[in-house]
């Protein structure tokens, strides 16, 4: 018997919102983070909007002290709030610096790209032969797991802490590999989810795939467009986004609030194969992903309420839509409801899993469904499903919540989230 898995805090830093009440007020109003970027502007991006968190600069120094920011590039910042929001908010206490660290607490950070706006400020001074004057804080902030890292040692974690990267679908992953760890006794408690600084060298290189849709600058919270016939590309998104998950047997050993429970999760990967790509979805993958998620879950597709997808403004919206049509078998007139957060974020690349599924919880936890806006205008191949997706906020009992990521790789994750009773 696999031990069960409840989520017990959130934490989140997105770019219409820092805090739950906050985030909350924002996916119910519907309200964007999208914004224009001078900076994109001034150097020749043909995409110049995006979806950054704002006031960090403030922010930041409530929660770090000056000698710690010296260490800490903009993603591990964002990681570093959204990380402590979630610990504090399941009510567990921090050991002081002296103290022991918790041995059966461990954390899984996913990230795209950390430390790329520090390498690329290590770059020219190393040409330069000015290596001395790099700083001893260097290596931290570009390491993989520098994220992971420095997140050890603010909540004195004693169990495994480490970092995963699986493009898109990261945040969404690292969630699940908690869970596992958690599901055969090897920890008790887990901060998992996603982080992703806003840095323009990463979304450079979307700029210049023409991924990124480039026809709203005037009109930022347009922008992002999923499942819209007139969506042109994702906008890149940035921010923090943690779950604590925990065994049940220790959350009610102390008496923890429960928002949700996990019932299960599956990855994989479409291996290139059946019209998979490093950039496209091999549909035989995803839908073979979505199963897996139920068996484990130990449901039947009838059971799902509502769909929080991965859906980014891209041509893989519709087919995303077919794929959890077929991998569900159910038809547009039993569609289960279905929304995508990135309407109001943008695509948080590494972070966009653990942005999205603390989403997905508290639309559990405070029984509503948030709008999917800017898609006015279904998508042709959509529009028979135009009874399930949700355009305005609505008031629901969702009793199960199924969270999808798909990323590059033809990589895919799928969690099951039910409602805590």
């Amino acid at each position: 018997m696999k031990r069960r898995i409840v989520v017990t805090g959130l934490g989140i830093l997105a770019p219409n919102a820092h805090g739950l009440e906050d985030y909350e007020k924002a996916l119910r109003a519907g309200t964007s983070g999208i914004r224009f970027i001078p900076r994109m502007q001034e150097l020749g991006f043909a995409c110049q909007v995006g979806g950054i968190p704002q006031g960090v600069e403030e922010l930041k120094n409530r929660y770090f002290d000056e000698e710690s920011l010296l260490a800490m590039n903009e993603s591990m910042i964002y990681a570093g709030i959204a990380a402590v929001d979630a610990w504090k908010d399941a009510g567990l206490p921090v050991a002081p610096a002296d103290g022991e660290p918790d041995w059966d607490a461990g954390a899984v950070i996913g990230t795209g790209a950390t430390g790329m706006d520090t390498i690329a400020s290590v770059i020219p001074r190393v040409d330069a032969g000015k290596v001395r004057r790099l700083g001893s804080t260097i290596v931290e902030q570009t390491m993989a797991s520098a994220t992971s890292a420095k997140l050890s040692g603010l909540l004195a974690l004693g169990n495994q802490v480490t970092t995963n990267s699986s493009a898109c679908t990261t945040g969404t992953e690292a969630i699940i590999m908690a869970c596992e760890r958690i599901e055969v006794g090897l920890a008790e408690r887990m901060v998992a989810g996603g982080a992703d600084g806003a840095s323009l060298y990463s979304w450079a290189g979307f700029d210049s795939m023409r991924v990124l849709n480039s026809s709203s600058n005037a009109e930022p919270q347009k922008a992002s467009r999923p499942m819209s016939a007139s969506a042109a590309g994702f906008i890149p998104g940035s921010g923090a986004g943690f779950l604590l998950v925990e065994s049940l047997e220790s959350a009610e050993k102390r008496g923890a609030r429960i928002y949700a429970e996990i019932l299960g999760g599956a990855l994989n990967c479409g291996g290139h194969r059946q019209g998979g790509s490093m950039t496209a979805p091999n549909p035989v993958g995803v839908q073979r992903c979505v199963k897996a998620a139920l068996e484990r879950s130990r449901i039947q597709a009838a059971d799902i309420t509502a769909i929080n997808g991965h859906l980014t403004a891209t041509f893989a919206d519709p087919v995303e839509i077919n794929n959890w049509s077929r991998a569900l078998d159910r038809g547009p007139d039993a569609f289960p409801l279905v929304n995508s957060t990135k309407s109001m974020i943008g695509h948080g690349l590494g972070a966009a899993g653990g942005l999205e599924c603390v989403a997905a919880v508290l639309q559990i936890y405070k029984g509503f469904l948030h709008p999917s806006i800017n898609c006015e205008d279904l998508h042709p191949e959509i529009l028979p499903y135009a009874g399930s997706i949700v355009q305005k906020a609505m008031e629901l009992d969702v009793e199960i919540l199924a969270k999808s990521s798909f990323g590059f790789g033809d990589v895919n994750g799928c969690l099951i989230f039910k409602r805590w009773r």
